[in-house]
C-alpha cells in the first residue's frame, strides 16, 4: 500500500473526462479489439472501460462484504442493448442503475455512504435498470444489464451495481483463531486468474485494463490495504480511500484487512504483517526490496508503481505469492526459508514490469507474464552468482521434466499457447510449462542476441512500447525481430528445429535449455550423495558421513530429496537409515524441505515417521504444502489416514483448497458428504487438472512440481 496521501479531488476521482460540446463528441480511433477470451462471459469488446470505483463495507461478523460498483464506460458501437459482466454465485446482485456522465466530469464524482452501500438508493440522476444473472461455467455466472436505447458511441456513462458477496473463490474470511495473533478477524482476496468476479462484477479478462478507486469502511481496529498507488484514512468517518492511477486488469485489484502493522524497509517499501510476525519480516527483508527494485530498474526502466510494499498473509493464503501492484501478497510460512523468500521477492518484483505493466491478453498465453518474469528473475539473480542461479534453474527444470514424464510428451497443456476450451478454468492450466518452458524460450531469444545486455535493451524498449496494455505472443516476437533487424534478415524465426511457431505450439519439453554447467560446484555434491544412498550394497556409514545437510543451501537439499522422491519406493533398509541420519535434522528446517521428506515417508509407507505428516498438515494450510501430501496419501495405502486428518483440519482451509482436497479424497470412493454450510459449492480454481483437461492426462500434476507464485 502507498503512503497516506491527501484525498484525490472529489470522492475518488483521478482523470478528467474529455470535454464534450453541444453535439456528440467526435469518435476517437477505435482501439484494436482484444482476442476473444472464452473464460469471460462479458461483453468487454463492445465497451471502453475508463474507470471503476468500489464502495465497500467489510462485515466480518457475517463473513460478508456489501458493495457498490460504479463503472465509467463508453460504448464502441451504436445503441448496445445490454452490458454483460462476469459475476459468481457467491455474489448477490441487488440493483443496477444507469447515469449519464456530464461533460468533463471526473469519474465517480458523486458521493454515497459505504455504510449503506448495499441498501441506499442510486443517486437521483440515475435510472434503475433491469438485469438478470445466468449460468456461465463452473467458476462463474454472467450478469446482463439492460441499457437505454438511445446510447451512442463514445459518450461516457456510468453503471451502478449494488451487491453483497460472501466467501467465494476471491474472498476468504478468517476467524481470529485462524490468524497468528488470535485477536481479530482477517480477510484477503486473491483474483488470479478468474476469481475476482466473486469480489465485484467486472470484465474479468486480462485484455481489459482500467484505473480504479475504492472507499472501504471496516470495523474499528482493522487495517485495510489495497493494491493502489495512493491511500488515505478519514478517521472521523472510519473510511479508507484508495486510488490506482494506472490501468490494471481486474485480477490485480486486491484487498486485505486485519490486525496488521507496518515498518519501513526501504525508501519506497514497507512490510505489513501481524504484530507477532513483524520483527521476523523486518529482519528478513530490510534493504532487500530496494536492492532488487534498483537492479531491475537498471535493466528494464523506471519502476512505475510508486510504492512496493509487501504484506505477509496467514498460512491459509492459497498460493506462495501474488504480484498485486504496489502491494505484493506473500504467504507467511515462506519466512522460514531465506532462499525461497528471496527468489519469490525477486520474481514478484519482476512482475512489476512483466505481467503488471505489460500483461498477457488471454490466459492461453500466461507464459508472456510468467516466462518473462522468470527470465528477469534469473537475470537479476545472476548478480548473486552464476552457480546459485544455475542451481535454482536446475531444480526447476528437474521439476519440469518430472511433470513431463507424468503427463506424457503429447499432452496439450505442455504447449506455450494452450487452447483454452470453453468451460475449463484457466487456473487449471497453470503449470511448470508456463514458467519454465516459457523461460527457456525467452532465454533462447536472449542467446540469439549474443550479449544478454542487448536483450536487456530490447526488453526495456518492449516495456516502454506496451506498458499499460495487454499483448499476445506475436506482439513480443514482432518487436524482437524489428529491434534486431539483422536477426530478422537471418530468418532466425524459421531456424530448423527451433522455429518460433514450434516453440509456441509444439507439445513436449523445451526445444533448447540453458547450459547450467556453471552450477556444477553446487549440483555435483547432490548427485554424489544421491548415488551413495542408492548404490547397492548400501554403505550407510559412508553416505551419512559424506555431507552435513545443515551446511547445504536449501536448493541443494530439496534437489537431493527430489531425487530420492523420484527413486521411491526405496528399499526398507535405505529409508530406515535415511530416517536415522536425517529425520531429526530435517525437522528443524523449512517447510520446502520438510514436505519433501514427508512425501518420501508416505511413498515408502514408513510408519515410524507418519506422525510427522499429521503434525505438518495440522499446521500448514497452503495449497503448495497440502495437496502433494494428500495426493501421495491417497495414491498409496493411507487414504483413511488422509481422511482423518482432513476432517480434523477442514475448517482451517481456504474454500478453494478444501474443495480440491475433497476431489482428491473422493477418487474411487462415494462422494464425500458436505462438510461446511459456508463452503463454496461451485468449482473454484484448482492446481490439479480436471474437467476437459483431465481427459488428456493420466494423473494430477503434483504441486511439488509447480511454481505457485503467480
Amino acid at each position: 500500500m502507498a503512503a497516506p496521501a491527501p484525498r484525490p479531488p472529489g470522492l475518488c476521482c483521478c482523470r478528467k473526462g474529455s470535454a464534450a460540446g453541444p453535439e456528440a463528441p467526435s469518435a476517437p480511433p477505435p482501439p484494436p479489439e482484444p482476442p476473444p477470451d472464452v473464460a469471460s462471459a462479458s461483453s468487454s469488446q463492445l465497451f471502453s472501460l475508463r474507470h471503476l470505483h468500489l464502495g465497500l463495507e467489510l462485515r466480518p461478523e457475517a463473513r460478508a462484504l456489501a458493495g457498490c460498483l460504479v463503472l465509467e464506460l463508453c460504448a464502441l458501437r451504436p445503441q448496445p442493448r445490454a452490458l454483460v459482466l462476469d459475476v459468481h454465485p457467491a455474489l448477490r446482485v441487488l440493483s443496477a442503475a444507469f447515469r449519464r456522465a456530464a461533460a468533463g466530469e471526473a469519474p465517480c464524482a458523486f458521493a454515497f455512504s459505504p455504510a449503506e452501500a448495499a441498501a441506499s438508493p442510486p443517486p437521483c440522476s440515475a435510472c434503475p435498470l433491469g438485469f438478470r444473472v445466468d449460468p456461465f461455467t463452473d467458476y462463474g455466472s454472467s450478469l446482463t444489464v439492460s441499457l437505454p436505447a438511445a446510447l451512442q458511441p463514445h459518450q461516457p456513462f456510468q453503471i451502478i451495481v449494488r451487491y453483497t458477496t460472501a466467501d467465494g473463490p476471491a474472498i476468504w474470511w478468517l476467524d481470529p483463531e485462524l490468524t497468528y495473533g488470535n485477536a481479530k478477524p482477517f480477510v484477503f482476496t486473491q483474483g488470479h486468474s478468474v476469481c475476482n468476479r466473486s469480489f465485484f462484477p467486472c470484465f474479468d479478462t486480462p485484455a481489459v485494463k482500467c484505473t480504479y478507486s475504492a472507499t472501504v469502511k471496516a470495523p474499528e481496529g482493522i487495517q485495510v490495504l489495497m493494491s493502489a498507488t495512493q491511500s488515505s484514512y478519514v478517521e472521523e468517518e472510519g473510511v479508507y480511500q484508495f486510488y490506482m492511477e494506472y490501468p490494471v486488469p481486474a485480477y490485480l485489484v486486491a484487498l486485505v484487512a486485519g490486525d496488521l502493522i507496518h515498518a519501513d524497509i526501504g525508501p519506497r517499501s514497507r512490510v505489513w504483517a501481524e504484530p507477532c510476525l513483524l520483527p521476523t519480516a523486518i529482519s528478513k527483508l530490510s534493504g532487500i526490496v530496494e536492492r532488487w527494485l534498483t537492479a531491475a530498474e537498471s535493466l528494464y526502466g523506471p519502476y512505475i508503481w510508486g510504492r512496493y510494499d509487501i504484506v505477509f498473509l496467514p498460512p491459509s493464503f492459497p498460493i506462495v505469492a501474488m504480484e498485486n501492484p504496489c502491494l505484493t501478497f506473500i504467504i507467511s510460512s515462506i519466512l522460514e526459508s531465506d532462499e525461497f523468500l528471496i527468489i519469490d521477492v525477486i520474481h514478484e518484483v519482476a512482475h512489476s514490469w512483466f505481467g503488471n505493466a505489460v500483461t498477457n491478453a488471454t490466459w492461453e498465453e500466461m507464459w508472456l507474464s510468467e516466462g518473462l518474469a522468470t527470465y528477469a528473475q534469473r537475470r537479476l539473480l545472476s548478480g548473486v552468482g552464476a552457480a546459485f542461479t544455475c542451481l535454482e534453474t536446475a531444480f526447476r527444470l528437474d521439476a519440469l521434466h518430472r511433470q513431463m514424464k507424468l503427463l506424457g510428451e503429447d499432452n496439450p497443456v505442455s504447449k506455450l499457447q494452450v487452447k483454452l476450451e470453453p468451460g475449463v478454468n484457466p487456473s487449471n492450466l497453470m503449470n511448470l510449462f508456463t514458467y519454465e518452458k516459457g523461460y527457456c524460450f525467452v532465454y533462447y531469444l536472449s542467446q540469439l542476441c549474443g550479449d544478454p545486455r542487448h536483450f536487456d535493451s530490447f526488453l526495456r524498449a518492449y516495456i516502454e512500447k506496451y506498458k499499460f496494455t495487454s499483448v499476445v505472443a506475436q506482439d513480443l516476437l514482432d518487436s524482437f525481430l524489428n529491434f534486431f533487424p539483422e536477426l530478422k534478415e537471418q530468418c532466425v524465426e524459421s531456424k530448423a528445429g527451433l522455429e518460433f511457431e514450434r516453440w509456441l505450439n509444439a507439445t513436449g519439453p523445451p526445444l533448447a535449455e540453458p547450459d547450467l554447467s556453471q552450477g556444477s560446484s553446487l549440483t555435483r555434491p547432490v548427485e554424489t550423495l544421491f548415488k551413495l544412498w542408492t548404490t547397492e550394497p548400501l554403505d550407510s556409514v559412508a553416505a551419512a558421513s559424506s555431507v552435513d545437510l545443515t551446511k547445504w543451501r536449501t536448493f541443494q537439499t530439496v534437489l537431493f530429496l527430489d531425487r530420492l522422491l523420484d527413486g521411491s519406493p526405496l528399499p526398507h533398509e535405505v529409508i530406515k537409515k535415511l530416517s536415522e541420519c536425517y529425520s531429526s535434522q530435517l525437522d528443524s528446517m523449512n517447510a520446502e524441505i520438510r514436505i519433501r521428506w514427508l512425501q518420501i515417508v508416505v511413498r515408502n509407507d514408513y510408519y515410524p515417521d507418519l506422525y510427522k505428516v499429521r503434525r505438518f498438515l495440522e499446521n500448514q494450510m497452503s495449497r503448495m504444502y497440502t495437496i502433494p501430501l494428500y495426493e501421495d496419501l491417497c495414491t498409496g495405502t493411507l487414504k483413511s489416514f488422509a481422511l482423518e486428518i482432513f476432517y480434523q483440519t477442514q475448517n482451517q482451509l481456504h474454500p478453494n483448497l478444501r474443495k480440491t482436497i475433497q476431489q482428491i479424497l473422493s477418487q474411487g470412493l462415494n462422494p464425500l458428504p458436505a462438510i461446511d454450510t459456508t463452503a463454496v459449492t461451485t468449482d473454484t480454481p484448482a492446481m490439479v487438472l480436471e474437467d476437459k483437461v483431465s481427459e488428456a492426462t493420466n494423473g494430477a500434476i503434483s504441486l511439488r512440481d509447480v511454481n505457485v507464485s503467480a
